[in-house]
């Protein structure tokens, strides 16, 4: 039994409990059964949050603004306002900022296998789809990926384990596309583009991908994407496009099943995520292996337990059993931090109503932060 935790009660239904996080300051089940009561709390919490690091409380929506169409937040920016992301501004009535020729971000090389949220099905870490899209029939030793690591967020979940590009996005100069195509070398098998979230620079991200598989013309070069999934549908086609032909694959951060808890936990409603799965799911027919298209889940002790990882499963299962699903451990950061790591005992329930819901692939991550029990 974990005792180092302070329990805190519930401003909604009083119930005290050491998986309530003090800064959202209600539990799961009232997010779910009495939400109207919960959001207030909840809104609080995330205009707080944001606050700390100078972004808009919300999505601007002035209907005079410049409007940004690259994520599920549609902003409409008012003069000297930024966007949600924090990446765009208003300066005199034209957007400063980030653009498909300069990105905000920070890369590196990862020798490979990583530490992907796909390494067991993905070409790198497996072999899978060699010799097409794979050098070797397993691990790729060797070889590196490129990591490019977009600054800003459409969500704002408050768990984040990359928070650290809140603190200055503009502290270092913009790199352009030509400069990471340049990084890219006879080594480079993949290239994974993550945050943040990649979705508020996607123009940014398309525009690296097509170079670079111009460079490495007939050469095995994958481009992947990690995502929260909320890109304007738009970008899907061209997205899948260059995934399913270089043999990378979309992987989709699936926060929670419930509309509720995704908007407590991440700030932001979650169907145009599962919209966007849903569709790219069409296309997993077309490239079984490597896989295409993967999905994850971070289960947050007290908040993404059975009930939302059932939702998700039955979800998957209903579009292609075959669609491997990743169940992450959780390890207190940012705003959550007084919450404990993961349970095994979760993780076991968690895996349980996945094959029970039908799912074919199912792994837990980040095995090594499970404690023994809650």
């Amino acid at each position: 039994m974990v005792t180092k935790f302070k329990k805190v009660k519930c401003l909604v239904c009083g119930k005290e409990s050491f998986l309530i996080s003090s800064t959202l300051g209600v539990c799961g089940e009232c997010i779910r059964e009495d939400f109207e009561k919960a959001k207030v709390f909840i809104n609080k919490a995330h205009e707080k949050t944001r606050e700390d690091f100078n972004l808009p409380p919300k999505s601007p929506r002035d209907n005079q603004g410049i409007p940004c169409h690259f994520c599920v937040n549609s902003c409409r920016i008012s003069s000297g306002e930024k966007s949600f992301c924090g990446l765009r501004k208003n300066e005199e009535g034209r957007l400063k900022g980030a653009s498909s020729s300069k990105g905000y971000l920070s890369w590196y090389y990862d020798n490979l296998p990583t530490n992907c949220v796909a390494d067991w099905v993905c070409a790198g870490g497996s072999g899978a789809g060699y010799p097409s899209f794979s050098h070797t029939k397993g691990p790729e030793y060797g070889y590196k990926n490129l990591a490019v690591f977009y600054y800003g967020c459409s969500f704002n979940c408050l768990f984040c384990q990359n928070w650290h590009w809140r603190e200055d996005i503009f502290a270092r100069q913009s790199i352009s596309p030509e400069e990471l195509i340049d990084a890219v070398d006879a080594r480079t098998s993949c290239i994974c583009f993550f945050g943040g979230d990649p979705s508020c620079q996607i123009d940014h991200s398309l525009r690296v991908a097509r170079g670079a598989r111009e460079k490495r013309k007939d050469q095995i070069l994958r481009i992947c994407w990690e995502t929260n999934g909320s890109l304007s549908e738009k970008f899907l086609d061209e997205m899948a496009k260059i995934s399913l032909e270089s043999g990378g694959c979309i992987k989709f951060d699936l926060k929670a099943w419930n509309e509720e808890v995704n908007l407590a936990l991440c700030g932001v409603s979650n169907k145009r995520t599962l919209e966007n799965f849903k569709y790219l799911s069409s296309f997993t027919d077309k490239r079984p292996q490597p896989p295409f298209l993967i999905a994850s889940t971070l289960l947050v002790p007290g908040y993404v337990d059975e009930e939302e990882v059932r939702g998700i499963a039955r979800f998957i299962t209903s579009l292609n059993p075959e669609i491997p699903y990743a169940l992450l451990a959780f390890y207190p950061q940012f705003y959550m931090h007084d919450l404990p790591t993961t349970s095994k005992n979760h993780v076991r329930r968690c895996l349980e109503v996945c094959k029970k819901e039908g799912l074919k692939n199912v792994r837990a991550g980040n095995i090594h932060l499970l404690s023994d029990e809650y």
